[in-house]
């Protein structure tokens, strides 16, 4: 998307609000996610933080491209992941789950 134009966005767009009992079956679904207060929450684990700040760097396009962009804590060779939307009062949305399936996506392909 061009920075000069606008984007504009269709009820079928936006986010999502999951209900309690959504969030229990994906978390289900998504082994090692756990849910922290109002948000999804998961830490991988890698050799170094050369590798940790790698996997973070190749997630980025699609944190751009699903308009997604999570809470993200760096360690020497750990990455903790938060998911919730801020913009819908720190909920989560079906959009977290995408961007959790991407992670894990991504994960499972560097490993």
């Amino acid at each position: 998307m061009d920075k000069g134009k606008s984007q504009v966005i269709t009820p079928e767009d936006k986010p999502q609000v999951l209900t309690p009992e959504e969030v229990d079956v994906v978390l289900q679904r998504l082994p090692g996610w756990k849910l922290e207060e109002t948000k999804i929450t998961k830490e991988f684990e890698f050799r170094d933080f050369i590798d940790s700040l790698s996997f973070l760097n190749r997630l980025v396009p699609t944190f751009e491209l699903k308009d997604h962009h999570p809470d993200v804590h760096i360690f020497y060779n750990r990455v903790v992941f938060e998911l919730s939307r801020y913009d819908l009062g720190g909920k989560i949305t079906d959009r977290d789950v995408e961007i959790a399936k991407a992670i894990e996506h991504e994960f499972a392909r560097v490993k």
